[in-house]
């Protein structure tokens, strides 16, 4: 008797299980931070956000990170595998997806390893240092904005990052073989590092309200989508 999940096939359903397991955990809590948590400390006083940042924020953060973490991991081992499988993998439509999506992912990932950690650890321990009457950290505040930005940012590539990821196995696209992919992925990834550039250099802009972010996110997957469809055919 064969069991199906101990086939090959069983295999990349069981990562992609895991995949979407750790993604649930990572995009639930960058959509807690920048839904929930900013529009509370935007409101409490100044003691429980202080308590909030050292007990509370602390928790979220790790569940957050190392979330982001294995959503990368098991997302490598898919598209290694189905690279090894099907030679020509990256040139389908849905390999196509699949790496403008993953592009999405590892510069979000990026975000919450590189940006977003190191500067909330300042952060919480500002918060800590402080409730114990010792000097505050003049360096917390604009680390603080700094991971604000980037989450914004996350919470920007979000929404085309899963597009792209349901639009390799639901939405076929049909890629004309003469096509130039070079051209898709120049203008796509000049648009990805001009976002990321602002994550580390700029401001929230439109994206400092909840519906700002959210629209701005709608609209960019509006303009990846169509990206895609007029160079590829």
């Amino acid at each position: 008797m064969q069991f199906a999940l101990f086939t090959m096939e069983g295999f990349f359903f069981f990562l992609r299980w895991l995949h979407i397991f750790f993604a649930v955990v990572w995009i639930g809590h960058l959509y807690y931070f920048n839904f929930v948590q900013g529009a509370f400390f935007a409101e409490t006083d100044a003691t429980t956000k202080s308590n909030v940042i050292q007990k509370l924020v602390p928790r979220a953060l790790w569940w957050f990170r190392w979330g982001a973490m294995f959503t990368l991991i098991t997302g490598i081992l898919i598209i290694t595998g189905r690279a090894h499988q099907f030679p020509n993998f990256f040139l389908s439509s849905r390999g196509v997806l699949i790496s403008m999506g993953g592009i999405l992912g590892f510069v979000m990932w990026f975000n919450v390893w590189f940006v977003i950690w190191p500067a909330q650890k300042v952060v919480i321990q500002n918060a800590i240092d402080t409730a114990a009457g010792k000097p505050a950290n003049p360096a917390a505040a604009a680390l603080g904005a700094r991971a604000g930005v980037a989450s914004r940012t996350n919470t920007l590539l979000s929404m085309p990052l899963m597009f792209f990821m349901a639009a390799a196995i639901h939405l076929p696209l049909y890629i004309n073989p003469e096509a130039s992919l070079t051209r898709l992925f120049i203008v796509y990834l000049m648009i990805v590092f001009g976002i990321e550039a602002n994550a580390l250099k700029g401001k929230t802009g439109p994206m400092t309200s909840i519906k700002g972010v959210i629209h701005c996110s709608l609209a960019l997957t509006v303009v990846f989508y169509f990206l895609t469809e007029f160079l590829t055919k």
